[in-house]
């Protein structure tokens, strides 16, 4: 953990800027492992923080001026909203200003950092191309590692760095075989990057960015790259991929954006539903119940009723949430916590409440409108555009997600502020980096 400081200073001092911010976030989140180390004064030292830390830092020695280059734009605004959010949370129900400054450092640290950074370094199109790139080879390098542990049905997280995130050995096990995690939180957090990298190869492959790779046809490496992806066991990542290509298909084909619109509005629908407690939840288990296992159906009703219950405790302090330690958990007579939050979007709804909520996912999801208003389907054939185009998707796809876990991944707050600096772009700019 701390020997990525000093590898993420040589990687400036090799590559380019641009190229080695790319390069520094993608091998950190594949290969650092999850874990925190407790520092006095900052937020707890570990892999998000980790890598917003090393690269500030390398900016600051290596590419100082490019701190200044930044200039607020009202697509910046609901990320803005979210990082003083905590403070405000934290007054308003009485935990103090100092609770609330050390809430507003973690979140500035988590999310307000790689958006600054993809805001700075990816505001062109050359940068969002080598991001896409970046997340492409990426999920080739995990190829041999995903192949690798399911077959010895063992982390090799703990093999390397001994260190275990928890994991229920029963969430383990997916349709008759392992789910590998490798160095993730999860096994589903290894299905939505895997899903990405697929995402990302099929738009480079398919407008001839790449056409060969290490002297083989790009197809053969999709095709090694997906058969991958599949055995990750990951069933809401299946749909995901299937969604995005759906997208991408409909831009090339018949120049339209709709799917993406319809993911980013229905997203925003579903919460507010879970908000105003008006979620189907009964009729959708009930729906799934003729379709799916009982395992699966199960595991679905399960985070309803978890959900429901939170999204209860949440309205009573609906404006600013309940703030921080376990305040917006649900405890029985005897001051157990009966409560399980599987998403993030209960999660931010309970702690920071609908002020928080709406600004989280706008973070993501603005510049995802943005991009589609200012840069119109018709483009996205375009070799320069197919790019940030994926990524967008990319970023839509993986809110979706966050409707259902909680798996913060700093690459997709990376690519959001890179859109959002695209977006802000004067039309001369969009081809410097």
């Amino acid at each position: 953990m701390f020997g990525w400081i000093p590898l993420v200073l040589y990687l400036f001092t090799r590559f380019p800027p641009q190229r080695a911010l790319v390069t520094g976030f993608v091998i950190a989140w594949l290969f650092l492992p999850v874990a925190e180390f407790k520092i006095p004064g900052i937020p707890g030292y570990n892999k998000m923080t980790a890598i917003s830390y090393g690269i500030l830092l390398a900016t600051v020695i290596y590419d100082s001026p490019r701190l200044q280059t930044f200039k607020f734009h009202w697509v910046d605004i609901p990320m803005a909203v979210w990082l003083v959010c905590p403070f405000i949370t934290s007054n308003v129900n009485g935990l103090g200003p100092y609770d609330g400054l050390s809430m507003v450092q973690s979140q500035i640290a988590t999310w307000g950092l790689p958006y600054y950074l993809g805001r700075i370094y990816l505001n062109n199109l050359s940068g969002l191309r080598q991001l896409a790139i970046a997340i492409f080879m990426g999920g080739l390098a995990y190829v041999p590692l995903c192949w690798l542990e399911s077959r010895i049905y063992t982390s090799l997280m703990g093999i390397i760095y001994g260190v275990s995130t928890g994991r229920d050995a029963a969430q383990s096990f997916r349709y008759g075989g392992y789910r590998p995690q490798l160095f993730m939180e999860h096994g589903l957090m290894l299905g939505v990057w895997m899903m990405t990298a697929c995402l990302m190869g099929v738009a480079l492959w398919k407008t001839g960015i790449i056409k060969r790779l290490w002297n083989q046809p790009m197809g053969v490496w999709m095709a090694i790259l997906i058969l991958t992806f599949i055995i990750c066991r990951s069933t809401g990542a299946y749909v995901l991929f299937l969604v995005g290509v759906l997208a991408l298909f409909l831009a090339w084909q018949f120049r339209t954006s709709i799917i993406l619109w319809v993911l980013v509005l229905g997203i925003f629908y579903y919460l507010y539903l879970g908000v105003s407690g008006t979620f189907p939840n009964k009729q959708i288990v009930a729906t799934m119940s003729q379709i799916f296992n009982a395992d699966r159906v199960a595991s679905v009703q399960f985070r309803f009723d978890n959900e429901e219950i939170l999204g209860a405790k949440a309205r009573q302090q609906m404006i600013f949430g309940w703030g921080g330690f376990g305040r917006s958990r649900v405890f029985n007579e005897r001051g157990e916590d009966i409560s399980v939050t599987d998403s993030l979007w209960i999660i931010v709804f309970g702690i920071n409440g609908v002020v928080g909520l709406i600004s989280v996912f706008s973070s993501l999801l603005l510049p995802v409108l943005s991009f589609c208003i200012r840069f119109p389907a018709r483009l996205w054939a375009n070799p320069l555009f197919a790019p940030p185009a994926a990524l967008a998707i990319g970023i839509a796809a993986y809110s979706l997600d966050c409707v259902l876990n909680a798996m913060v991944n700093p690459i997709f707050i990376l690519a959001s502020g890179g859109i959002a600096g695209l977006v802000a772009a004067k039309d001369k700019d969009l081809m410097k980096g």
